[in-house]
């Protein structure tokens, strides 16, 4: 069976300059598959983060290239970027950042009107069904501020949807979870990447999550040290 490349990196290498020059991330060659559930491990300051943070075109500061989705993303602009980002990726952070006076359904609808592909009822239409598959529709017109912790990841969860992205990218989507509410994650990334084919990113210091993921890319002192 072939499998189709969704994110690749050649040769990625990253700097910081203060307070002195040092390498955090150095030569990182990664090839993603579609609807593969990868995670990135390794101890804090080992330069997971900051590697999910060139994989998802937020920081361009960087040597070697990023391809994602067959486009070459290394030296684009950041409106170009910007653009891609709405389109092709979705993220999830560990606080979810919705607006605490929109509901759920306004909350998840934000991206899809952002990309202007869809009209208002359309996007409505597809944030409803999202929020369906999060089991979260019942709470489509309650406010952001009135849902509980797990709540409100699964409406993140499906905001990360709206736009069908190639790939999400989860930083530490569990950290801010207690123990039901992170096996609650962990199941409908498990179900999006094997019944909807979605490619999952996720940095993680949960090493049950990452066991439990398709593969794990471990890190450390900027390298990655197992496969």
């Amino acid at each position: 069976m072939n499998m189709e490349t969704v994110l690749k990196t050649n040769h990625i290498v990253k700097y910081f300059h203060e307070p002195e020059t040092f390498k955090v991330l150095d030569d990182i060659n990664l090839n993603v598959n579609r609807g593969e559930f990868l995670t990135i491990t390794g101890k804090s300051g080992c330069g997971k983060s900051t590697l999910l943070y060139i994989l998802s075109t937020m920081d361009t500061l960087y040597e070697g290239e990023l391809e994602i989705a067959g486009q070459k993303l290394t030296g684009k602009s950041q409106n170009e970027l910007a653009r891609f980002r709405n389109k092709h990726l979705g993220f999830v952070f560990q606080f979810h950042y919705l607006l605490p006076e929109f509901t759920a359904l306004q909350n998840v609808m934000i991206p899809g009107l952002k990309l202007g592909r869809y009209t208002k009822d359309e996007v409505e239409y597809r944030a409803i069904e999202k929020l369906k598959l999060l089991e979260m529709d019942k709470f489509a017109v309650k406010k952001a501020n009135k849902l509980s912790g797990g709540q409100q990841q699964r409406v993140a969860i499906a905001r990360a949807l709206i736009n069908d992205p190639d790939i999400i990218m989860g930083d530490e989507p569990t950290g801010n979870l207690d123990k039901k509410n992170t096996h609650n994650v962990f199941a409908i990334f498990k179900n999006l990447s094997l019944s909807h084919k979605q490619t999952i990113i996720a940095v993680t210091h949960d090493p049950e999550f990452a066991e439990n993921s398709d593969r794990v890319i471990e890190m450390s002192d900027g390298q990655i040290i197992a496969p």
